[in-house]
């Protein structure tokens, strides 16, 4: 019987310890099965949640994807007046651009955001000058989302630059372009334009221009089809030697300059190794020669006559690619290194529209009048004229021969 109490007195002991036990063994299960519920509620379609109206609200992401298929469908699928209109492309040129992004640039789709719309939002971008949170409204999307792959294809699209900058075929002797025939070698026009850009105060007074804007002096050279060969944001302005300057043009297409090859210029430039200015102290700008004045009375007023003519088409080429992109019409709110980004990324998209689209309209919409340089507003130059560089006699005297042969067959055009 003793020992019968002893045990006894044994079991009431433990009962209590082993009663403790189960209970944690419990919890931790309540926990455990109460952490696989969380995980499975944040892994369920209505885990997301958007702010609307100012109240957190839950909704079904495949709720959605219909509405975000239907938006790009408006912008890319229905006609290439919308895509035009909004993406400043017909439809085949941005599949073609998409396309590109895909096998040259790396992009690829997302989850639940295809190529095609990161492509579309960043070219509503470019082509409205809209900010983040209207583009995200227009696609059903976060500001956040629609930064992410803004820099995304910006990014891919930079990438793009040795194959979107085309290669300056000169001049040659089969040309029959009156505007172009004179200029046998000729590669093509440059000049540059002023684009307006937001800066942090403290660096205002060094983006400050002549006319007292807040931009950047942007250098570029174009073709004769007003495709641009080189783009520099962020030129200084002046040159010590005329050959740093044409190296440079050359040397982002790991091109060769041909020795007897050159481009126009205005007076800013020095009449020299690669570069063809007018005559100083001559008429030169096309205004001169319009409607009810005379025709030109020497053979170097004839040259300026059609040296201005050729190179008209750089401001022709700005006029088209700032008519294209509305973000160059105004300063943006990126960060200076973003919208130097941005400006060479809409060079870079208006030679690919170009490539692609037989016909531009955005060319037809800047009007005869600029096409024969009567609308020119650039008569101040965007480049300080450069004085440490003297004509070279060599250079000089080709002008001269040229001007000479102009004039000798005048009454041909």
């Amino acid at each position: 019987m003793a020992d019968q109490d002893a045990i006894q007195k044994d079991n009431k002991k433990e009962l209590p310890t082993v009663l403790v036990l189960l209970e944690e063994i419990l919890r931790d299960q309540r926990t455990n099965l109460l952490l696989a519920s969380m995980l499975i509620n944040l892994a369920g379609p209505n885990a997301r949640k958007r702010k609307r109206g100012g109240r957190d609200t839950r909704e079904e992401l495949i709720d959605y994807i219909p509405a975000h298929v239907k938006q790009l469908d408006r912008l890319v699928r229905v006609s290439d007046r919308s895509c035009l209109d909004n993406l400043r492309m017909d439809r085949n040129t941005f599949g073609r651009l998409c396309r590109l992004l895909r096998d040259r640039a790396g992009l690829i789709d997302q989850k639940f955001v295809t190529v095609e719309e990161q492509v579309a939002m960043f070219l509503s971008i470019l082509s409205h000058h809209k900010k983040t949170r209207v583009v995200g409204h227009d696609f059903m999307r976060s500001s956040e989302t629609v930064s992410k792959y803004t820099h995304m294809v910006l990014r891919g699209v930079l990438t793009l630059h040795e194959l979107l900058l085309v290669k300056p075929e000169p001049v040659d002797d089969e040309c029959t372009d009156p505007r172009w025939k004179w200029f046998k070698g000729c590669l093509g026009a440059l000049d540059g334009t002023y684009i307006n850009v937001r800066v942090p105060i403290a660096d205002t007074p060094r983006y400050r221009n002549r006319k007292g804007q807040v931009s950047t002096n942007t250098l570029a050279v174009c073709d004769r089809r007003l495709r641009f060969v080189y783009v520099l944001p962020g030129w200084e302005g002046s040159a010590g030697d005329s050959r740093i300057l044409r190296d440079a043009i050359s040397r982002p297409l790991g091109l060769k300059v041909p020795k007897d090859c050159y481009y126009l210029c205005d007076n800013a430039y020095a009449n020299s190794e690669g570069f063809i200015t007018p005559y100083k102290g001559v008429s030169y700008h096309l205004k001169e020669w319009g409607p009810g004045t005379q025709a030109p009375q020497t053979q170097e007023e004839l040259f300026n006559l059609k040296h201005t003519k050729a190179r008209n088409v750089i401001e022709r080429s700005f006029a088209v690619l700032k008519m294209r992109w509305g973000i160059l019409r105004s300063p943006s709110f990126y960060p200076i290194e973003v919208q130097t980004g941005l400006i060479i990324a809409c060079f870079l998209l208006h030679n690919f529209i170009r490539t692609q689209m037989e016909v531009d309209p955005y060319e037809e919409l800047i009007g005869s009048q600029h096409e024969d340089g009567y609308g020119s507003e650039n008569d101040d130059p965007v480049v300080p004229t450069i004085t440490t560089v003297s004509p070279t006699p060599e250079w000089t005297k080709k002008r001269d021969d040229l001007a000479a042969a102009m004039w000798g067959q005048r009454t041909n055009g």
